[in-house]
């Protein structure tokens, strides 16, 4: 597996990284056992740490956690539990759902934006209504079923998931609803 282990504005040091490689390694090979790839980020807010951990499997599924702390052991300790709970939960959803997959999940670029938003309308007397682009990103589109983009997208508490429909190879959409529901918007079966 792959480590990326940086801190932002806090110096990292090879203790905490052995700590780090040595445990979340142990949480990753009970649940998967393909390489894997794992971003974690130290930072301080206020009085305490905080650590983001993030987990790319080969299977397309991103697992987050973060944990917060006073100590930075303990708040990476946090993350850790928070991500054994969600790889248990994902390796017992694919084992309740009968399904091998058996090549790894495909990955498409796509371009991911993040737009102005306008603060008073009346101030804004541009002819033109194009957004401002305040960012430019490169996004993955995972190609998955719907059953697993539900799973994936439930797993990471994402508001939202667009993956590319593995049956009919077209851009889908699912997102949970204000009901507590999940929406699944599927462009090619209009009527």
């Amino acid at each position: 597996m792959r480590y990326q282990i940086s801190g932002k504005q806090i110096d990292i040091g090879e203790s905490l990284q052995t700590h780090v490689k040595a445990e979340l390694g142990e949480i990753v090979e009970k649940y998967a056992g393909r390489p894997t790839e794992a971003n974690v980020i130290f930072s301080k807010s206020g009085h305490e740490y905080v650590c983001e951990t993030i987990v790319h499997l080969s299977t397309g599924l991103t697992a987050q956690a973060k944990g917060h702390a006073t100590e930075i052991y303990a708040a990476f300790d946090s993350s850790g539990e928070k991500m054994d709970k969600q790889l248990r939960r994902y390796k017992r959803r694919l084992k309740d759902h009968h399904r091998a997959r058996s090549q790894p999940v495909e990955l498409s670029d796509a371009g991911s934006y993040i737009l102005a938003t306008t603060e008073d309308e009346e101030t804004d007397s541009h002819a033109d209504d194009s957004p401002v682009i305040v960012a430019e990103m490169q996004a993955k589109i995972p190609e998955l079923s719907v059953g697993e983009a539900v799973m994936q997208m439930e797993i990471a508490d994402a508001p939202v998931l667009v993956f590319r429909n593995e049956k009919h190879n077209g851009i889908n959409v699912v997102y949970r609803r204000d009901d507590g529901n999940i929406g699944w918007v599927d462009p090619r079966n209009q009527s």
